[in-house]
């Protein structure tokens, strides 16, 4: 389980070390659990490190927590939030909600209450943090292949499962004409025609989604991965991989996981 942090944002002391206290008896050290006095407090931390989920007090003096969420919003920082509220009017649920936040508890918080909502919340983040990674793992155009691949049967479908199945290897246009038994340069003008892009690109595409997944899932160097990935050098490789994500692999190795710490 990946270690996770909360902060509590309360200017209530009481509320404040309650709420911390009975979140570290639940975690028993498995989350870490942070708590600031006030929303400026919050800001800084939030500037300075990953929070996974945000609980803050809505009425605080100098700045509320909804006026602290809206901050996050315009800085484009998402943490999952709850926000507690001593108010039960519709209006604070109803800015809460507009704002993202993901539940509303009111005060006096229920020990119980609090658990299962933050159990919620952090599943929550996880789920959100796995889709992240897909999204950025992803090319949509081959998606978009994959999708209409499901629909037919046809010689570009086996092609494109050749290319799938021997990215490891060296794939020439000839192979995989040879394999699905048409001439290597009516299988180009129909490849392109069907799949809207050329064969090489198909190809280059289609390494560079492994090259993204195993830089990611695995701990294997970028020259093991460029030779994974059918490159017979990682210059080369990643020479191709700065061409198209705009940043070396060990770059986006270090961007990707640094931002699921």
């Amino acid at each position: 389980m990946n270690k996770k942090t909360i902060l509590i944002v309360d200017d209530e002391p009481i509320t404040r070390h309650g709420l911390k206290k009975a979140l570290e008896t639940w975690s028993k050290g498995e989350q870490e659990i942070l708590c600031v006095a006030s929303a400026s407090e919050s800001m800084e931390i939030l500037n300075k490190q990953k929070i996974h989920l945000l609980i803050t007090d809505i009425c605080m003096p100098e700045m509320t927590g909804l006026e602290m969420l809206d901050i996050l919003k315009k800085q484009n920082q998402y943490p999952v939030v709850i926000v507690i509220s001593a108010y039960s009017e519709f209006t604070y649920a109803q800015e809460a909600i507009r704002l993202g936040v993901h539940n509303y508890l009111l005060k006096p918080v229920n020990k119980t209450k609090l658990i299962e909502v933050v159990e919620e919340a952090l599943e929550f983040e996880s789920s959100r943090e796995r889709i992240g990674r897909i999204q950025r793992v992803v090319d949509d155009k081959l998606v978009t292949v994959k999708l209409d691949e499901k629909k037919q049967d046809s010689p570009i479908s086996k092609a494109t499962q050749y290319v799938d199945t021997h990215l490891s290897q060296n794939i020439s246009l000839n192979d995989v004409a040879k394999h699905v038994h048409l001439n290597p340069s009516y299988l180009s003008v129909l490849f392109k025609e069907q799949v809207n892009m050329t064969f090489s690109e198909y190809v280059t595409r289609s390494r560079l989604q492994m090259a993204k997944q195993l830089l990611i899932n695995t701990d294997l160097s970028v020259i093991d991965i460029a030779e994974e990935t059918g490159y017979g050098t990682s210059k080369y490789f990643i020479k191709l991989f700065k061409e198209h994500e705009g940043i070396t692999p060990s770059k986006y190795r270090k961007m990707v996981l640094n931002e699921q710490i």
